[in-house]
């Protein structure tokens, strides 16, 4: 299902908020329902995803369609290009994807896996580049995906970054439960993870996420300031069936670290 609010009430909207417009939340809610493994919908599969009345649905889905942001035969349903302007204003102000990209390409293409980037959004990650080798996640993943922070080897390296009181305020926020067998699922074991990872400046997940994926990341600093992470994403199998695991989780970090430095002090130039 796709969430409309985080802490909405019975009828979706923030009790707690008298400045909520519940249309407009409603109208993102079912942009937000499209994506890789969903790219048209009938009216029925729309309604189900974003939790409306078929009837609700529909009005929200015209009223795209009559702007533009939705084409449809009749029956199926899908985004147009124009969908992108409503980033744009974002993305183009935002150099970072810029400066990433090629040297997220040229990591793929030394490890032969894929690469991304991310930033810290609320109490989840938001990927803002990425380069894709292969699909070895059930979920796709594309610019703008969202993954909880804590269960992310880039969300812990921006998380172990936070200075304290915003550390707290993302605790205070985020629903920190085991996502698989292996993954961590308490304050004080993400407390303690955290720590790790800002000692030794990288973090490495190992299937908390999804089983069988690892992932390897590093931060990415504009001065002094980490703005973002990037991560390379391997399959646990692959790395197993290496001769030497741990050497190659080694190479993977240091080329993953020298990266991230690559586009921090790429970053610091440009601005």
């Amino acid at each position: 299902m796709i969430e409309a609010a985080k802490g909405a009430g019975a009828d979706g909207a923030p009790a707690a908020s008298d400045q909520y417009v519940q249309s407009l939340a409603r109208g993102l809610a079912v942009i937000r329902a499209f994506d890789t493994d969903h790219p048209k919908m009938t009216l029925t599969e729309v309604a189900a995803r974003t939790d409306l009345t078929r009837a609700t649905a529909r009005r929200f889905l015209h009223t795209l369609v009559e702007l533009g942001y939705v084409r449809t035969d009749g029956k199926i349903f899908a985004l147009t290009a124009k969908v992108l302007q409503l980033g744009y204003a974002y993305l183009s102000g935002l150099s970072l994807p810029q400066f990433a990209q090629p040297h997220l390409e040229e990591l793929a293409l030394k490890l032969g896996e894929s690469t991304s980037a991310a930033v810290l959004e609320g109490t989840d990650i938001a990927y803002i580049a990425r380069v894709s080798t292969r699909r070895i996640m059930t979920v796709g993943i594309t610019v703008g995906t969202r993954f909880p922070a804590f269960a992310t080897s880039m969300g812990r390296v921006l998380l172990a970054a936070l200075p304290p009181a915003r550390l707290e305020d993302y605790l205070a926020a985020a629903e920190i439960r085991p996502l698989t067998p292996r993954a961590i699922g308490t304050r004080e074991a993400l407390l303690a993870e955290l720590a790790t990872v800002r000692a030794q400046g990288w973090c490495l997940l190992d299937q908390e996420l999804e089983l069988g994926l690892m992932s390897v990341a590093a931060p990415v600093l504009d001065g002094p300031k980490v703005v973002a992470a990037i991560n390379v994403s391997l399959q646990a199998q692959s790395v197993a069936a290496q001769p030497d695991p741990e050497r190659y989780l080694e190479t993977v970090r240091a080329e993953t670290v020298a990266t991230a430095e690559l586009i921090s002090a790429d970053l610091s130039a440009g601005r």
